[in-house]
């Protein structure tokens, strides 16, 4: 599969809530760079965090659009994360299923056809915002 449908297969498994079919698509030593936090290296860890996400937030991704360089090992995606906030995460603001709207966008590479790197970036001050209001 081409790298522009590889990240679009990742980013319809997440809003089909399908996190097992998001981790097939990953390389066994991906890493998984979150805004605001530490490195996740591995599968292992990556699972834990959709875990962490599922039961915090229930999230749809909308607009989305794919780039990726001529060699396919490096992609990039902006996208607007529609969500409800569910469970009170630790060091932020208390749960009361607010509602959101955020831009945010997403870096990858790609090695043996599966993506080793996902970075990802929002503004988090903009989400406290809107979830404090």
């Amino acid at each position: 599969m081409d790298t522009k449908t590889l990240i679009q297969t990742y980013y319809q498994a997440f809003n089909d809530g399908r996190t097992d079919d998001m981790l097939a698509l990953l390389h066994d030593q991906v890493e998984h760079h979150v805004n605001e936090g530490q490195i996740r290296r591995g599968k292992h860890l990556f699972a834990q965090f959709n875990a962490h996400m599922t039961t915090s937030y229930r999230e749809n991704l909308t607009d989305l659009v794919v780039f990726a360089n001529d060699a396919g090992d490096r992609a990039a995606a902006e996208f607007m994360v529609n969500g409800t906030y569910l469970q009170t995460d630790e060091g932020l603001p208390p749960a009361r299923g607010q509602t959101y709207r955020l831009p945010a966008g997403s870096f990858f590479t790609i090695r043996d056809g599966r993506i080793a790197r996902v970075t990802t970036y929002y503004n988090l001050a903009d989400w406290i915002r809107q979830v404090s209001a």
